[in-house]
């Protein structure tokens, strides 16, 4: 029964997306030529909002759906991993015009076109699996 809450929700925040023009390929490339704030809004909000969560989960020892303890690990700082992975991701997403998130989005908005962009994501997932031993992390 719980997989139809998460349907709900994708759902949901799949018709944000589209509506907020978040999935608009138009904005995201008026981003990268900083023509206009509206993306850096959505995803600054979305920052702030994500900081403020986590700080809440840490200091009232929140618990998950089934009263497990919620443990959050820090992460080793790996600033070449980091910068490597940030540019590959930055640059698939500029030449696509679209990151992961609105990719489903705008399958399902009906811009058919986007699934070539959906299965090079796929590839991409692939080809790092099979690189990953030798990449710096």
């Amino acid at each position: 029964m719980r997989i139809v809450g998460y349907l709900m929700t994708g759902i949901f925040f799949g018709i944000v997306m589209f509506k907020s023009e978040a999935a608009s390929w138009f904005r995201i490339y008026e981003m990268f030529q900083f023509d206009s704030f509206h993306m850096y809004g959505i995803m600054g909000s979305a920052l702030v909002l994500g900081v403020l969560g986590v700080q809440l989960i840490k200091k009232k020892n929140l618990k998950d759906f089934d009263g497990k303890d919620i443990h959050i690990t820090p992460k080793p700082k790996e600033y070449k991993a980091n910068i490597f992975g940030g540019i590959v991701f930055g640059l698939g997403w500029a030449l696509a015009g679209a990151c992961p998130g609105p990719i489903y989005t705008l399958i399902g908005a009906g811009y058919i076109s986007v699934i070539v962009v959906f299965l090079a994501a796929i590839l991409g997932t692939f080809v790092y699996g099979l690189l990953k031993d030798k990449l710096p992390h």
